[in-house]
């Protein structure tokens, strides 16, 4: 089997409580993360292949907004 890395992105809009815009970046990006193998034992099997490591290489805050 070959071996490929793969850099994907995705987007995502959340609210967030926070004192202020600053505190409000700083959490939405170290406190988010979804960067885990959904694969099943299954999946791999049929599909013949295997995800080895997931690397996180874009996490940033394009804006922020305060809306009441």
């Amino acid at each position: 089997m070959k071996t490929f890395e793969v850099v994907l992105t995705k987007s995502y809009i959340l609210k967030i409580q926070a004192e202020d815009k600053t505190k409000a970046k700083e959490f939405s990006q170290f406190f988010t993360s979804d960067i885990i193998d959904l694969s099943s034992e299954q999946d791999r099997d049929n599909g013949k292949f295997n995800i080895e490591n997931i690397d996180c290489k874009v996490n940033e805050v394009f804006e922020v907004e305060e809306i009441n």
